[in-house]
């Protein structure tokens, strides 16, 4: 017979996870991989004390990894396109051309806002960061701005688009859990992205502007690196419609992955045809990434990348991450601290805070964006009804901290994935990336102001509804 989880067991595994991963982080250097092992394990056994037969614990973890697929194949996809782009030469190609047109004073912000545009277009975060932001990152590198700001930036202007996108996986999720239309999620969603991006590019702004009085121009180690791309590369316009053709596809809501393999296939044929690479070597490059060997170190350090198995780190962890969180689900281990919070919310403010909360623990806990959207939601929206407060206030907040928050969480999928493509560590990065923590204190503090709330009667509209069927 299955007994209920208590709250004091339920934070078992959560604390374990937090323990094993500071222990893992600052002390062994190792990764998130076994901190979220070791999470597993706990949820598991306290499972199984409970009285769960180990077959339905398994079932729970199959459940939590299935939701997660779609996201697997599409990170290893991207893997692949980053190999065949830089072969192909189209990487390379923005890399020359953005150093000759981006004026340096206003690289940084810029470098945010074109990054949040190509995002908002793809619809996905994932793939901004891994072509324009890779560009924007090689760039900064050579006019001497400090990694972690360029990588701050880039990550700020992928999830302001990632968040208003129509297309973007989460920003769908977030709508459908909460039972609203999807363009009224995004316009309500306006309240808090636009300002704290627009905050963001000052920010931007002031920080690039400090770090070109201090560090100058090297023009001559530019000159340098667009002599290495040239004589590695065919550098050529016609190279951009690539992206371009990316863009098209993502518009006309041709699905992501079909979308995405098509043009990392089509950068493959591109490295044959233009730039003269062996079907060996491209098949290599899209599995292990490209090796750059132009001679030129700050060439060769920025294009060594890319290939489908540099992406499984990071899909390992999203597996064990959504395992993690699909025991936890499926016990009702998530819900008991849920409830307790639930008990204590009497004002829209504790409302807002509450769901904030609950959304970073989730996020803290398993890394996984989908999760971190998906779970509160579906927690707290009876919450929001019954409070008459409309559930667009909700689904806007659980996308300001589970698809743009969770960044702040270093062993979260999101952060892994940045790190792995730019190259610089989340602690480096997170201090300068102003949108993440900006979209959740807006939030907040349109929670306890009731700034830009929106209020529904639920009860009434209950009622309308039994007339009809009554009738």
């Amino acid at each position: 017979m299955k007994k209920n989880i208590t709250f004091t067991k339920s934070l078992v595994p959560l604390i374990g996870l937090i323990a094993a991963a500071a222990g893992s982080i600052f002390i062994w250097d190792a990764g998130m991989s076994i901190p979220l092992i070791i999470g597993v394990i706990l949820a598991a056994a306290i499972a199984i004390t409970a009285g769960w037969e180990w077959n339905e614990v398994q079932k729970m973890m199959v459940d939590g990894v299935s939701r997660a697929l779609p996201a697997v194949f599409i990170l290893l996809t991207i893997g692949m396109i980053i190999g065949s782009w830089i072969a192909s030469g189209t990487i390379p190609t923005m890399i020359y051309y953005g150093m000759m047109l981006i004026n340096p004073a206003w690289f940084v912000p810029i470098t945010a806002l074109i990054t949040g545009i190509v995002s908002i277009t793809l619809g996905t975060s994932f793939t901004a960061i891994a072509t324009v932001g890779l560009a924007f990152m090689g760039i900064g590198e050579v006019l001497g701005f400090s990694p972690a700001l360029i990588a701050g930036a880039i990550v700020s202007g992928a999830y302001f688009g990632d968040k208003l996108s129509p297309l973007s996986d989460t920003t769908n999720v977030a709508a459908a859990m909460v039972e609203t239309d999807l363009f009224s999620h995004v316009k309500h969603m306006l309240w808090d992205t636009i300002p704290a991006f627009l905050l963001s590019f000052v920010l931007f702004w002031l920080f690039g502007s400090f770090e070109v009085t201090a560090i100058g121009l090297e023009t001559s180690l530019i000159d340098v690196f667009l002599s290495g791309l040239n004589d590695a590369f065919v550098i050529h316009p016609l190279l951009l419609l690539l992206p371009v053709i990316t863009v098209f596809l993502m518009i006309k809501r041709v699905p992501a992955l079909p979308t995405l393999m098509g043009v990392g296939f089509l950068g493959a044929i591109i490295a044959g045809l233009v730039q003269g690479s062996s079907v060996s070597s491209i098949v290599q490059f899209m599995t292990s990434g490209f090796v750059s060997e132009t001679g030129v170190e700050a060439v060769d350090s920025l294009l060594n990348r890319g290939g489908l198995t540099s992406m499984l780190e990071t899909v390992g962890i999203l597996i064990i991450a959504t395992a993690f969180g699909g025991i936890l689900e499926g016990t009702g281990s998530f819900k008991v601290l849920t409830n307790r919070m639930l008990e204590k919310v009497r004002t829209t403010g504790t409302l807002i805070a509450s769901t904030l909360l609950t959304t970073f623990i989730v996020a803290l806990a398993s890394g996984a964006q989908f999760l971190a959207v998906i779970l509160p939601a579906r927690t707290f929206v009876d919450k929001y009804k019954e409070m008459n407060i409309d559930t667009k206030n909700l689904s806007r907040t659980v996308e300001s901290m589970g698809t743009v928050g969770i960044n702040l969480i270093p062993w979260s999928v999101p952060a892994v994935f940045a790190t792995g493509i730019l190259g610089v560590s989340p602690w480096e990065y997170i201090p300068y990336a102003f949108f993440i923590y900006l979209v959740p204190l807006m939030n907040l503090l349109f929670g306890f102001t009731g700034w830009t709330i929106t209020r529904k009667d639920y009860n009434h509209e209950k009622l309308q509804h039994e007339r009809k069927i009554s009738l």
